[in-house]
Parts: C-alpha cells; sequence; structure tokens
C-alpha cells in the first residue's frame, strides 16, 4: 500500500484537491474487467504499467481516493471511502478497514465542520464510509454481528452520526431506492449491501442532511451532477466547467483505461452491464469531444485522463 499526500490543481475558479488513502494492486486484472483479455491489457504494457497494471501479477492497480472541490466559496467532497471498522464481511478488502482519511483531509486544510457538500456518486462500501463516523467519537473500529438497529446503530449498539456536520449530502434517488430498506427495483440485496446502507446512508436521512436528487442536479455554476446509470441504478457523474476549462468526475463508469479504450468493457461490480456501456460511451464521447477531463474515482497514476476518440473506440491521450 502506498500513502500519499494531497495533489492540488485549479481549472478555471475551481480549486481540486486529491486526497488518496492508498494505491496498489486490488484484482486480478481480468476478473476485474472480465471482457478485456490478456491482449489487452500486454499491447498497452508501456503506457497501463505500473500506474494501472502490475504485468508481473497480472493485477489492476488502484486507487482508493477521495477529491476536495473548492468553489464558489465552498468546499465539496466527491466521494467519502470505505469508513473505519465497518463490518463488511462480503468484501475482505474493506472489512474492518482502518484508514487515516480523517488525517489525510485535515494535511489538506480540510476539517469535518468545514465540509458544505458531500457528493456520493454511488451507494457502494468505497464511496460512502466516511458519510458517518460514531456518535462517540471513536475512529468507528469494533464489530457487529450485521443485524441492524432501528436506533441509528448497526447491530453493534454503535451510534452512526454526519462525519460532516454541517454538509448537505447529495445522494442518487435511485440507488437510495435500491439499496434502501424498501428496495423498490426488487430482487434480495448483498449482506454488505444492507450494512452499508444501515451504517452510512440511513443515519443522514436520520440527521436531515441528505437531498436525492436524479437527472440533474446543479451544484453551484461551476458544477452539475447528471445521471449515469448501469454500475448501480444511481450512478452519476459531476461536471465541471469554469473559464474555459471543463472535467468530469465519472465516479466507477471506469475502474481501469482498458475501459476507455473500448467502453463495451464493463467492471465486475457493474449491476447492469448494457445500460452501464452506454453511459459510458455518452460520457466518453462528450468528454473526447468537448476536451473534458475524465477524473474516474480508482485511477491511479496522476488520476485524470485526457480522451481522444479513435475509430469507433478512444485513446488516452496522457
Amino acid at each position: 500500500m502506498t500513502r500519499e499526500n494531497a495533489q492540488r490543481t485549479v481549472l478555471g475558479d475551481v480549486e481540486i484537491i486529491r486526497v488518496v488513502e492508498w494505491r496498489g494492486p486490488f484484482a486480478p486484472a481480468r476478473e476485474l474487467v472480465p471482457t478485456a483479455g490478456a491482449e489487452t491489457w500486454k499491447s498497452n504494457e508501456d503506457w497501463l504499467a505500473p500506474d494501472h497494471w502490475d504485468p508481473e501479477g497480472d493485477l489492476a492497480v488502484m486507487a482508493l481516493q477521495t477529491w476536495v472541490l473548492r468553489s464558489a466559496g465552498r468546499t465539496i467532497l466527491v466521494d467519502t471511502g470505505v469508513g473505519n471498522g465497518r463490518e463488511r464481511p462480503g468484501s475482505p478488502q474493506f472489512h474492518h478497514w482502518q484508514g487515516d482519511f480523517l488525517g489525510l483531509l485535515e494535511r489538506a486544510g480540510v476539517r469535518p465542520e468545514d465540509v458544505d457538500v458531500v457528493v456520493n456518486t454511488h451507494l457502494h462500501a468505497d464511496h460512502v464510509g466516511w458519510n458517518t463516523r460514531p456518535a462517540d467519537g471513536t475512529d468507528g473500529s469494533g464489530g457487529t454481528d450485521g443485524s441492524g438497529g432501528s436506533d441509528g446503530s448497526d447491530g453493534s449498539g454503535t451510534e452512526w452520526v454526519p462525519t460532516f456536520p454541517h454538509a448537505q449530502y447529495l445522494v442518487p434517488a435511485a440507488d437510495d431506492a435500491h439499496f434502501g430498506p424498501d428496495n423498490a427495483y426488487g430482487g434480495g440485496l448483498h449482506q454488505d449491501d444492507r450494512l452499508v446502507y444501515e451504517d452510512s446512508v440511513a443515519p443522514l436521512h436520520r440527521a436531515g442532511r441528505t437531498l436525492l436528487w436524479d437527472g440533474v442536479h446543479r451544484i453551484d455554476e461551476h458544477l452539475t451532477l447528471e445521471s449515469a446509470p448501469g454500475h448501480t441504478p444511481g450512478s452519476a457523474v459531476l461536471r465541471l466547467s469554469s473559464g474555459g476549462e471543463r472535467a468530469v468526475f465519472v465516479g466507477d463508469l471506469l475502474h481501469s483505461p482498458v475501459q476507455i479504450l473500448d467502453p463495451a468493457h464493463n467492471s465486475c461490480f457493474c449491476l447492469d452491464a448494457a445500460a452501464a456501456s452506454v453511459s459510458r460511451r455518452r460520457i466518453l464521447e462528450r468528454a473526447a469531444d468537448e476536451r473534458e477531463l475524465v477524473v474516474p474515482a480508482h485511477f491511479g497514476g496522476s488520476g485524470t485522463a485526457e480522451v481522444r476518440r479513435e475509430g469507433s473506440g478512444f485513446r488516452v491521450r496522457r
């Protein structure tokens, strides 16, 4: 695991701070992106390795990171990582995770009380974990039987409260319906999905800190959220446009640059493969045509990509 300092840049009138909690080999490359064959990785080794692929182990290299935006006088977080001490029995890499997320934010100049808006691009475990923290001020370590509680706890007696007490949390309505207790989309949820909702989303509702949105939601004159379903029903992208400069924070539409080469390549985590491919192509087409900097949730290296059209697909300019 590689620890990193925050990186800063400015696009127009928006300051962007990248806060990396960890980076390293994450999963077998062809399990992460099942339809991208060995030749896809090998023929692009010169630029995939070492930031996005470990050829020796055939492992995808990824990062767990949060993007902090300072825009129109406000501080905005894009996704909040895994969270400490959470019960995630179905995800061994996140089970009882212990990291220094709040310390990293503080060293980047961001205290919890400074945050005005939290954007959850979708409601998977590694994007919502630090939405909440224990009410007793501990780091969140400890266990649970996973049964859940109706008193604000996760079943272990831990009471979870918003980590960022003054923030409005922007949550995709379709994801809230899918992962919430009523599960409007039908079908059973995995145990981890229920646990994630109980400890990282439901407490926000109880505290009155959420805004559910769908379609398009304008945050300010520089930032706009747009639905991009497929990875999850409510997956979203965040568009930045300021001073003639553009970027698009795409969440988990992209886990690896090989998905840029062919947008039909879905990750193993996409719930609706067909819809995810459509959303991915649409977002990449616009990024290429409008020269938007593409900012995925988990890319290593610089964390960003410049995308250009190439035939029926795309290429990574840098």
